[in-house]
């Protein structure tokens, strides 16, 4: 069994257990002190910060929907997952290498943007936790964040990812580090959780400027659970296993969808 399965069958072995682990974020939802700071509407939350952080709208809509305290207390972190899995040192040295790069098709480009920036919905309409992971035993990275988007934004969006096995199946990228990537983009299914979803497996292939051929492998998923969102980034030059990417969804959308009921609960 490969270290990859191994994370995999672990993290679905706690899924199984999910009612003790949704009872440890109901305790940070009920007022302790849940993972990650609070920073002003100013200051983005980077996706190599080593801790989860809540970003909070200039303006709050009529609805508030979760809190801050609920937001953080929905994320998946290193605890949940357990080794090799440790707060991000930074941002991967793959990020401007490989996703830093163009190709003609606008969807195709697009992809790569919001690849790059991690950035799918734009502004969202309530507080917003992120947290970076990385695996120290084969250097991937997963990012994952929750936050409050319009539902047909989310949806609009939705629908352009599903469609872009077909539009952008094989292409090339240019890079100006790594030189042109043969990029491959592949559905990729994930369990019927949450009101929608979508998740896509993109493959970047070519050779570094020493030679030495590279291959990235980069999960990105989304549930919508209401007028909540997850979005999920899971990828590096190793092996990426696309079951610890379906889990993870799985698993988080379960912990968000738990938090919600509580939310409702408490007003």
């Amino acid at each position: 069994m490969t270290h990859a399965q191994a994370a995999a069958r672990a993290l679905l072995a706690s899924a199984l257990s999910v009612s003790a682990l949704l009872a440890t974020a109901a305790c940070s939802v009920g007022g302790q002190d849940g993972p990650g700071t609070v920073v002003p509407s100013s200051v983005s939350a980077p996706a190599s910060s080593a801790a989860p952080a809540v970003e909070q709208p200039s303006a709050s809509p009529p609805d508030a929907g979760l809190s801050e305290e609920q937001v953080r207390a929905a994320l998946i972190t290193e605890t949940d997952l357990g080794q090799p899995w440790v707060p991000t040192r930074g941002a991967a040295t793959w990020r401007d290498g490989l996703l830093k790069a163009s190709t003609k098709d606008a969807d195709c480009r697009r992809l790569l943007d919001v690849l790059y920036t991690e950035e799918l919905f734009g502004t969202p309409t309530g507080p917003r936790a992120v947290v970076a992971l990385d695996d120290a035993y084969n250097g991937a990275q997963l990012r994952y964040q929750v936050a409050a988007y319009r539902p047909a934004d989310v949806d609009r969006t939705l629908k352009w990812l599903g469609g872009l096995p077909d539009k952008c199946g094989k292409f090339k990228a240019t890079t100006k580090r790594d030189g042109v990537q043969e990029t491959e983009v592949d559905a990729l299914r994930l369990p019927e959780v949450g009101d929608a979803r979508q998740a896509l497996r993109v493959s970047m292939t070519g050779k570094a400027p020493d030679g030495e051929s590279t291959h990235l492998t980069l999960d990105v998923a989304v549930v919508r659970i209401g007028e909540d969102t997850i979005t999920l980034t899971n990828g590096g030059f190793g092996e990426v296993l696309s079951e610890l990417t379906q889990v993870i969804a799985e698993f988080g959308a379960d912990r968000l969808t738990e938090i919600r009921k509580q939310g409702r609960a408490e007003v």
